[in-house]
């Protein structure tokens, strides 16, 4: 009788488990469909996760670069929650939420190697680049450079997007197929999105 217990709890944990590993990937999946959709909302063109070479012999990974009215955006996209603690002189940010603590490498270093690498490729062109943090983040301690909020920028970049003409753009096309002809993604070439 024990044994058909036993079964039985570990049927119902399998049940339950697998609906919600099932619902929480799906939410991930759609959470990262929506930055895609945004980005391309109110960008001439970008691309997504791949590489560049990095000017000493190797590649760098970029998560996002844009063409925009005002040149190329460069962008990290952080999803955490919690509190970020978080500053230009700081190795290590650390997130707190609740009981829950976890580090990681300051992103500002790996960004300005990012932006180095496409300002290479493209020197005509002006190069930003963010680390754009979820609204799930808070920096309660004060914002370090180039950290920006998600819809923040969404936001600054639709507004400058109406003031400047597609000409700009266009002048701008000659670089960003460079950039596109550099670009490769892991393992398979020119696979990327225009």
């Amino acid at each position: 009788m024990a044994d058909t217990d036993i079964q039985s709890a570990l049927m119902i944990a399998a049940l339950v488990a697998v609906p919600a590993g099932l619902l929480i990937f799906v939410i991930k999946r759609r959470l990262s469909r929506s930055v895609d959709a945004q980005l391309r909302n109110i960008s001439q063109y970008v691309l997504h996760d791949f590489l560049l070479p990095d000017g000493n012999n190797g590649e760098i990974h970029l998560e996002y670069a844009m063409l925009t009215t005002s040149g190329i955006v460069v962008l990290d996209n952080k999803d955490v929650e919690g509190n970020v603690f978080g500053s230009d002189a700081m190795d290590e940010w650390t997130v707190i939420d609740g009981n829950n603590r976890f580090t990681f490498q300051n992103p500002q270093r790996g960004l300005l190697d990012r932006i180095a690498a496409v300002k290479a490729l493209a020197p005509d062109v002006p190069v930003e680049g963010f680390i754009a943090f979820s609204d799930r983040g808070r920096f309660s301690k004060g914002q370090p450079s180039y950290v920006i909020f998600f819809e923040t920028l969404i936001e600054q970049l639709k507004e400058s997007a109406p003031g400047q003409s597609t000409a700009v753009v266009e002048a701008f096309l000659p670089t960003w197929d460079k950039l596109l002809d550099a670009a490769t993604v892991k393992g398979v070439d020119k696979a990327l999105v225009r």
